[in-house]
């Protein structure tokens, strides 16, 4: 992990006030004790969430969230979502025990990126850091899961000037931190290529355990541990050489990211014109649309061979990947590669938006039951 979280004092003093000046004295200035403590809620809100997924959590509605009161804390409204999301978490909770999946510790930590305001209205950025420290398991796995997301905080300030706290919207494309509970970012259906069709990818079962299918790593010539390291190298940074579309929509950086990776363990470039699902390049000027895309990655990818469909999402292996169709349309909306994979067989994947590391499939899996998976040896 960076060393993201700041202290509130440093995070505090680069924040302009906005509205300072205001001559309307029921409109309520916001001082740096006033952006400290919007800081330390979002901290509260996101650690709540993430506690509510440690193993031997209790079940009481919030634990920080609750000691705000007086000039900035939760809304009755926001205080309903925040009750709803600990539930929805600690059912994600249980069905990751019954995979044979717990975290034995957390640790959340929110720093304040900006804050704007306007009348009786304020915004706040915020970037989230956050670390799950898996239970022992029956094989060994890594030590840790993490991530980094990035929010928008609403808040409102009544007649008295006091802060409510009114609405929180993810703002990574994707929305897949461990502890989110909004639905995820879906793309458009896809629509085919005008030639000979692109090829169907079959859907993997999440049947635990799977049947075996051991890789071959020396089959194919390529260097799985290299695209290894450079997914850890480079899971919550960009690397310069190429474009970051983290923030652009369309499924943002994911599939750029396992591209990257793929080309760093011995993936050849394909050249051709951008828009034709057989060619498949990309560096810090021009990408195909199979090099960024999560559709027209796949279709590339099993029209040249490069990889085959595996049956279960648990048959993938280092350097493998894996894709998500969350809605079930046909249209796939996230890739993530492989970074792991430990003794009972349970894979772990990272990926871009948002920025996660070893997060396993189990997770997956249990956090989208009803998503439609697709696993890629490769």
């Amino acid at each position: 992990m960076t060393a993201a979280a700041a202290s509130v004092v440093a995070g505090v003093a680069l924040v302009p006030n906005w509205s300072a000046g205001a001559a309307v004295t029921d409109d309520p200035t916001v001082d740096a004790a006033t952006r400290a403590t919007f800081q330390r809620l979002a901290d509260a809100v996101f650690t709540d969430r993430t506690q509510a997924l440690v193993e031997g959590a209790g079940t009481k509605e919030t634990r920080h969230t609750s000691g705000f009161s007086g000039s900035v804390r939760l809304s009755g409204g926001q205080t309903r979502e925040q009750k709803s999301a600990l539930e929805e978490l600690r059912d994600r909770r249980g069905r990751l025990a019954r995979l044979g999946e717990t975290y034995r510790a957390g640790s959340t930590k929110v720093t304040l990126d900006a804050t704007r305001v306007k009348g009786r209205h304020a915004k706040v950025a915020v970037t989230e850091t956050t670390t799950l420290t898996y239970g022992k398991a029956a094989g060994k796995s890594p030590e840790s899961t993490g991530f980094q997301a990035h929010h928008e905080l609403s808040f409102t300030a009544d007649r008295h000037g006091d802060w409510r706290l009114t609405g929180i919207r993810d703002t990574d494309d994707g929305y897949l931190a461990v502890n989110q509970v909004a639905k995820p970012e879906v793309a458009k259906p896809q629509a085919e290529a005008e030639d000979d069709g692109p090829p169907s990818a079959a859907r993997a079962a999440t049947a635990w355990p799977a049947p075996a299918n051991t890789k071959n790593f020396s089959a194919t010539g390529y260097d799985y541990k290299a695209m290894v390291a450079y997914a850890q190298k480079y899971w919550n940074k960009y690397n310069p050489d190429y474009p970051n579309f983290n923030g652009q929509g369309a499924g943002g950086d994911c599939t750029n990211f396992v591209s990257q990776a793929l080309k760093a363990g011995g993936w050849k470039h394909v050249p051709g014109y951008t828009n034709d699902f057989h060619k498949w390049f990309g560096n810090s000027e021009i990408q195909s649309d199979s090099f960024v895309g999560v559709n027209e990655f796949s279709w590339f990818a099993l029209s040249s061979k490069r990889v085959t469909s595996l049956a279960n999402v648990y048959q993938l292996d280092l350097g493998d990947v894996l894709q998500v169709d969350f809605n079930r349309d046909g249209s796939k909306d996230h890739s993530m590669i492989v970074t792991y994979r430990d003794r009972r067989g349970v894979p772990y994947v990272s990926y871009h938006s948002t920025n996660t590391y070893n997060r396993s499939v189990a997770s997956l899996v249990a956090s989208y039951p009803n998503a439609a998976f697709y696993a890629y040896r490769t």
